[in-house]
C-alpha cells in the first residue's frame, strides 16, 4: 500500500510538470513593445491584449532581435551602452551586457558567426564575434553620419548600412572587415531591406516621400528605381511570402504594400500616429505597428486593412517583436 501511495505521488508529479509544461508551450507568446524615452519594455498580451508588465531596461531601447539560439531576445540600449537579455516567452530577465557603445541598432548575420551594431550617435559600425553565449569586439568601422539601420544578405558576407544625416548606404564586407562601398541616396535613409534573393536593397526615405530600391548584384549598387509610398518611409517587414513587403510612412499616417516583383504599390493601410517599426503575426493576419506620437501599440487587419485595436504602451515606442511570426522574407 505504501508503495502504491510513493508510486502515485511519482505519477501525479511527472504528469503535473508534463502538463504545466504543456500549457506554457501552447501559451502564446507575448508582444514586446519598447518605450524609447521611458527606458522600458511594454509586455503585451496578444489573447487580452492588454499589458502584462513592464521591464525595466537602459537609456533609450530602441531595437531588439533574438538570438540565434532563439532563447533570448536582445534589447539594445542605445544610450546606456548596454545590451538586455530577455526570455522571448516568459519576459523573465535574464542579464546584462555592458560595454556595447551605442547599439541603436543590431543584426546577426545568417550564418550566426557575426554580430552587428550601428552606434547612430558615434557614427561607426561595431563587427562582434559571436561565440554562441557572448559578443567579442572584432572590428570598429568608421562610417558616415548616423549610421541607422543594418541589412546582411544571406550569405553572411555583406553588411548594409544607412547613414541618415549623411544620406548614404554603405556596404561592409565581414570577410575582410573593411568598408567597401559608399553611395549617396535620397534624403534621411532608415532602415533598408534586402530582397530574398540578395539582388535587390530597398531603402526608406525619411526624408522623402517613398523607397528607393538599389540593384546590389553587381560591384557597386545601381539606382533601379523609386516607388512612392507616402512622406516619411521608415521601416520595413516583409509579409512573409517572399513577394511583397510593408513600409511605415511615420509623416503620412500609412502603411504601404510594395510587391517586389512587380516593384510597386498595391495596397495603402493605416498607421496611426507615426508608425514605426513594425511585427506580423504568425498567421500572417495582422501588422503590430508602434504609434511614435500616441504611446501606443496599434493593431491592423491586413486583409480589411483597418485599425481593430490600440494598445496603450510607454512613450515614444519604438521596436517590435513577438516570438509567434511570420516569416521574415
Amino acid at each position: 500500500m505504501i508503495r502504491f501511495c510513493v508510486f502515485s505521488r511519482i505519477l501525479v508529479f511527472f504528469f503535473g510538470v508534463t502538463l504545466a509544461g504543456t500549457v506554457l508551450a501552447k501559451q502564446p507568446a507575448p508582444v514586446f513593445v519598447l518605450n524609447s524615452l521611458d527606458g522600458n519594455v511594454s509586455v503585451i498580451d496578444p489573447v487580452t491584449w492588454t499589458e502584462k508588465q513592464r521591464i525595466q531596461t537602459g537609456k533609450e531601447p530602441h531595437h531588439l532581435y533574438l538570438t540565434p539560439d532563439e532563447k533570448s531576445l536582445i534589447v539594445a540600449n542605445a544610450m546606456s551602452d548596454s545590451l538586455t537579455f530577455i526570455d522571448p516567452r516568459t519576459a523573465q530577465v535574464q542579464r546584462t551586457v555592458t560595454g556595447i557603445l551605442d547599439p541603436y541598432h543590431l543584426r546577426f548575420s545568417p550564418d550566426m558567426k557575426w554580430f552587428v551594431t550601428a552606434a547612430n550617435r558615434l557614427n561607426h559600425v561595431d563587427i562582434y564575434r559571436w561565440d554562441g553565449q557572448n559578443a567579442h569586439l572584432s572590428k570598429r568601422i568608421a562610417t558616415g553620419k548616423t549610421p541607422s539601420h543594418l541589412w546582411i544578405d544571406s550569405r553572411s558576407k555583406t553588411v548594409w548600412a544607412s547613414m541618415q544625416d549623411s544620406n548614404e548606404i554603405v556596404s561592409i564586407d565581414l570577410s575582410t572587415q573593411t568598408l567597401s562601398t559608399r553611395t549617396p541616396v535620397g534624403a534621411v535613409p532608415a532602415d533598408v531591406y534586402g530582397t530574398p534573393d540578395d539582388k535587390y536593397l530597398l531603402v526608406g526615405l525619411t526624408g522623402g516621400d517613398g523607397v528607393e530600391v538599389y540593384d546590389i548584384s553587381g560591384p557597386k549598387p545601381k539606382l533601379f528605381k523609386t516607388i512612392p509610398t507616402g512622406k516619411g518611409a521608415h521601416a520595413f517587414r516583409a509579409l512573409g511570402d517572399k513577394r511583397h513587403v510593408f513600409v511605415s510612412n511615420r509623416v503620412a499616417n500609412s502603411i504601404s504594400q510594395i510587391d517586389f516583383i512587380d516593384w510597386k504599390v498595391v495596397a495603402q493601410l493605416p498607421g496611426p500616429s507615426g508608425p514605426d517599426c513594425m511585427d506580423i503575426t504568425s498567421d500572417g493576419q495582422l501588422i503590430l505597428v508602434a504609434s511614435r506620437w500616441s504611446r501606443k501599440l496599434s493593431v491592423i487587419d491586413i486583409a480589411s486593412r483597418k485599425l481593430v485595436r490600440q494598445v496603450p504602451v510607454g512613450k515614444s515606442p519604438h521596436g517590435v517583436w513577438t516570438l509567434d511570426h511570420a516569416p521574415r522574407n
